[in-house]
């Protein structure tokens, strides 16, 4: 029975697989995509993905049924917790200027299969959402036409009563998705110049909404008599910044169009810190003015700007406000679009998805095979599915992605640079001449445990020290650690800390409604756990971290990415249990995809050295005679998690 039990090694070998890291180019700003896009370019591309829907549809729900008048408040909050994932995104962008997003910067410095997940998760996520936007967009449409769209489409097509589909066909969410990935196909050029035509028209109808606004503002409509500025309080200050900070989500398209930016270790950052910064200037804005135009309790949650300007007897405007609507939703469906594909793209060239997905046009440089399969299954979504059930499944993968970034971040910085030059995230693989064995000056390899003391003992002598290893200051105090691979500790510290700012969440959420835990124990838990969370930060700060680079690095690491981390999984366990079921059950379907297919296929798999050719010793005894001869053989073929290769000896009589 024992012997079907798999080997310690093998084990070994099969967990290092998992957990290997993608090799970068030697010049990572060599790419098959047409590298055309400026920073406003990139800029606008942010914004699209982040102003569209929720500006005209979230303010108005988020003021009448969490927050109030506060929801100015919520997005503040929302705003600043999106900007400490942005910084780790833009750092990476900068860094690792290749499409991929999240996906990219999770596979260069964490392991592959998390890679795999967080991009199999952001697939999903771009197809619910592209296809909700686009419904959205029809049923605002077909609003200002008086629903004779969808009377039209019941009394001819009729009503479907089947769970999880919708209650009829909207042939025009699918017929603008197919118009919107016809676009997308002729290059990202066009692409950035549509996104660009939309974008100036949103934009100047959001200008006339604040000027107009702030004109027609009453202060009374904030008064106790209407309710007061905070009617929830701060539980539903909080409450709103959870919905408020899925509003800003879309800036992740700038991170997955970085190989077609220009100069990406500047635009890169300086687009994500431009639309962010005006993205939350805009809904904190319209937020003001929406819930100073008319009493919070009376508003529209579908169409609340809108409705307002009606109400206060400009109609025109209403019209107008509803134009602009449109357009920025057509920002944010080219946004999901345009990163969808590219996001695939990345995948299958790293082989752990269907290699199809990875050819480019030559004309217009372009994954275009991903985006008309993607964009036809968007549409097919968006034809027959009620996607009602399934947007709040968006928010998960969001918040899981960039947890892993974030986590990423200070794995990154405090790992060694494995050669000179441009900067290289950690866990990039050595080049052929490495693996072929010829030694490089920058890598320190450790033959043995005596060799490994011998250079711990000769980099104590040294002013400088590498990233990942000790300070010299806190040698005196944790000596113990010296003893460990550069880098080794903070791994293990990130992990530690990410599992306290779980537990530590858990209590949060769950200790007082769901678990019923009495104040002694909910009290020492959150004192046990929030000890965890800030000794782990402080081993991961006594170590030090990579030199300044000439591209962007997010300030005060690893404090601000831990922020981030403890932001996100506390939203992540704000969410319903269904979504989490849902969740649950897309992640065992991409475990099928990603060992069906991903593990055998991987780049990094094929890199992986293969056995050589060993001699094996033969001791033959013809008629009584002692001979001895060396014949060069070929050894049986490995297993995938296959064991080093030994000498064979074989002995005949």
């Amino acid at each position: 029975m024992a012997r079907w039990l798999p080997r310690s090694t093998d084990l070994t070998r099969f967990c290092q697989k998992l957990n290997r890291v993608k090799t970068l180019e030697a010049d990572m700003m060599e790419t098959s995509f047409n590298r055309c896009l400026s920073t406003i370019d990139l800029t606008l591309l942010g914004i699209g993905g982040m102003v569209g829907s929720g500006l005209y549809v979230l303010t108005g729900t988020v003021a009448k049924e969490i927050a109030g008048p506060a929801v100015i408040v919520s997005f503040i909050i929302a705003g600043f917790a999106s900007l400490l994932a942005a910084l780790c995104y833009a750092e990476f962008g900068a860094r690792v200027p290749k499409t991929g997003s999240a996906y990219m910067f999770t596979y260069v410095s964490v392991g592959e299969i998390w890679a795999f997940l967080i991009g199999w998760n952001v697939l999903l996520e771009y197809m619910i959402g592209g296809a909700a936007v686009a419904r959205a967009w029809s049923g605002y449409l077909d609003s200002i036409f008086n629903h004779k769209i969808k009377n039209f489409t019941e009394t001819h097509v009729g009503i479907w009563q089947v769970p999880f589909l919708a209650h009829y066909p909207d042939f025009l969410a699918a017929a603008i998705l197919l118009v919107a990935t016809a676009f997308i196909s002729f290059g990202a050029k066009v692409s950035s110049w549509l996104n660009h035509v939309f974008s100036a028209i949103s934009m100047g109808v959001i200008l006339f909404i604040l000027i107009m606004g702030f004109i027609l503002a009453q202060p009374k409509n904030w008064s106790a008599q209407e309710g007061g500025f905070a009617p929830y309080g701060l539980s539903g200050i909080m409450a709103g910044t959870a919905t408020c900070f899925y509003a800003f989500v879309g800036f992740d398209v700038i991170a997955a169009s970085s190989e077609e930016a220009r100069n990406p270790q500047k635009a890169v950052p300086r687009a994500i810190a431009f639309s962010l910064g005006l993205a939350t200037g805009a809904y904190i804005l319209v937020s003001m003015v929406l819930t100073l135009m008319v009493p919070w309790h009376t508003l529209d949650p579908d169409s609340a700007l809108a409705d307002a300007f009606y109400r206060r007897g400009y109609s025109w405007a209403g019209f107008l406000v509803a134009a602009g609507s449109i357009c920025a939703m057509n920002t944010v469906l080219l946004s999901n679009l345009f990163s969808l594909p590219r996001i695939v793209y990345a995948m299958a060239e790293d082989g752990l998805f269907f290699q199809v997905f990875s050819r480019v046009h030559p004309r217009t440089q372009v994954p275009v095979i991903g985006i008309v399969v993607f964009g036809l299954l968007m549409a097919l979504l968006a034809l027959v599915f009620d996607l009602e059930a399934l947007v709040q499944f968006l928010s998960i993968g969001t918040l899981l992605a960039y947890t892993f970034v974030a986590a990423s971040i200070i794995v990154l910085r405090f790992q060694q640079q494995k050669a000179d030059g441009p900067a290289q995230p950690a866990g990039s693989q050595p080049n052929p001449e490495q693996r072929e064995g010829i030694a490089a000056p920058e890598l320190k390899e450790y033959e043995s445990f005596s060799d490994k003391l011998q250079l711990v003992g000769s980099d104590k002598s040294k002013e400088h020290r590498e990233p990942g290893q000790l300070k010299a200051a806190f040698e005196p105090y944790l000596e113990f650690l010296s003893d460990f691979y550069p880098g080794e500790v903070v791994t293990v510290a990130v992990v530690t800390l990410m599992v306290s700012a779980v537990c530590l969440c858990s209590i949060l959420v769950f200790g007082n409604t769901h678990l019923h835990l009495p104040t002694w124990s909910y009290s020492l838990l959150l004192v046990l756990f929030s000890l965890g969370f800030v000794l782990s930060l402080l081993l991961i700060w006594a170590h030090e971290q990579q030199r300044s680079t000439q591209t962007f690095q997010i300030p005060l690491v690893p404090l601000s990415p831990a922020l981030s981390i403890v932001l996100n999984i506390y939203l992540m366990l704000k969410l319903s249990y269904m979504t989490w079921l849902r969740f649950a059950i897309w992640l065992i379907l991409g475990l099928l995809v990603y060992f069906g297919y991903g593990i055998w296929h991987s780049k990094e798999n094929l890199r992986e050295p293969r056995p050589q050719r060993v001699s094996a010793r033969y001791v033959v005894f013809p008629s009584g005679s002692l001979e001895e001869t060396v014949q060069a053989v070929q050894p049986s073929p490995q297993p995938a998690t296959g064991l080093p290769d030994t000498d064979t000896t074989e002995v005949k009589r």
